[in-house]
């Protein structure tokens, strides 16, 4: 698995308008992320700018603003994420978090027929 460069949560924010419209431009990132955080455009840029540092982000000058696409796949930084959570909370395997949950009465009824439905979806995938 390639190297995925750390990102906050605020940068994480950003990457998932990136993800969600690319590609995109500059003011049309501001535009969406204004819409649902108090950040200033200057903190979007500089937050924009950190990532392209990074290499989590790619930017190319089109006229007067710069156009973003990810060099990083969605999929790719949350299995990164998803793994370092489970390592670092539950000694790296899943039945570890999933009996914390279990025994600490956090799966209502809906989510434990959701992962049987899930887990009898998989197990007959397996058996094709």
């Amino acid at each position: 698995m390639k190297e995925i460069p750390q990102i906050s949560e605020a940068e994480y924010e950003v990457m998932k308008v990136i993800w969600n419209y690319e590609p995109i431009s500059t003011p049309e990132v501001v535009e969406k992320l204004s819409n649902k955080s108090d950040w200033k455009p200057n903190t979007i840029h500089t937050m924009l700018a950190r990532l392209v540092k990074k290499g989590a982000l790619h930017a190319r000058k089109d006229g007067r603003v710069f156009i973003y696409t990810s060099l990083v796949e969605k999929h790719e930084y949350v299995e990164q994420k998803s793994k370092s959570f489970l390592k670092q909370f539950f000694g790296g395997t899943l039945n570890s978090m999933v009996l914390n949950f279990i025994e600490n009465d956090q799966l209502s009824n809906e989510d434990i027929s959701e992962l049987k439905k899930l887990l009898s979806m998989r197990d007959k995938k397996g058996e094709k």
